[in-house]
């Protein structure tokens, strides 16, 4: 996790969830996080392969030219992304872990400008005891001149990490430990293929600075 609003979502977010698998929809004050909003959405899960933006802050939706609310999180991945993807969303993310990508978004037709952003999801508890919606960000890692005036339609994952807050899968714990924080300084990493890509699977971590 690099970006500062990944940095900085996380941070609260673990702070409200506490010793849960997640904190709940309405436990979630965006005037707490007033400085990162245009950088974040929320996805709802409304069946297997739909995870609906509820909610899409300002600025990323400027960033790529799209309207994201309504629209499905899932589209406009490749095949075996979107697969990967969607797993995650459903498995990890439905036991307690965040999932964090580096990802290249590009235009319609995957030749034009292309730019790198870091994407971040953190499960979210909603009308049930089981997680069915994602608070999440995407900040751009660079930011050419261009960024903006085009629309980005297609997106690829470079790099994927599955963090587990607490070292280890919630269902599987009788009791629970203090949450630590993870940013920049991780530890405990075990590096795991999927498909074509490497991605690491980061049992807890070490907090770095403090980003708020």
């Amino acid at each position: 996790m690099k970006q500062k609003t990944s940095q900085i979502l996380y941070a609260y977010w673990n702070g409200v969830r506490g010793d849960r698998i997640a904190p709940r929809r309405f436990e979630i004050e965006p005037a707490r996080i007033a400085s990162i909003l245009p950088e974040t959405f929320i996805l709802e899960r409304t069946d297997a392969e739909t995870f609906a933006f509820r909610l899409a802050g300002t600025k990323l939706c400027e960033q790529s030219g799209t309207e994201f609310r309504g629209t499905n999180f899932l589209d406009g991945w490749p095949s075996d992304d979107r697969r990967a993807i969607q797993q995650h969303l459903a498995t990890d993310c439905g036991a307690g872990a965040v999932l964090v990508m580096t990802i290249e978004a590009s235009g319609l037709d995957r030749t034009g400008p292309r730019a790198l952003f870091e994407l971040t999801l953190m499960p979210l508890i909603h009308a049930s005891t089981s997680v069915s919606r994602y608070l999440g960000a995407m900040s751009a890692i660079e930011v050419p001149e261009w960024l903006g005036s085009c629309r980005l339609t297609n997106r690829r994952v470079v790099e994927r990490n599955v963090i587990w807050p607490d070292g280890r899968p919630q269902a599987s714990q009788n009791g629970f430990k203090e949450p630590t924080p993870v940013f920049a300084n991780l530890v405990g990493a075990r590096l795991v293929k999927s498909e074509r890509r490497t991605f690491r699977v980061l049992d807890g971590g070490r907090a770095g600075e403090d980003p708020a």
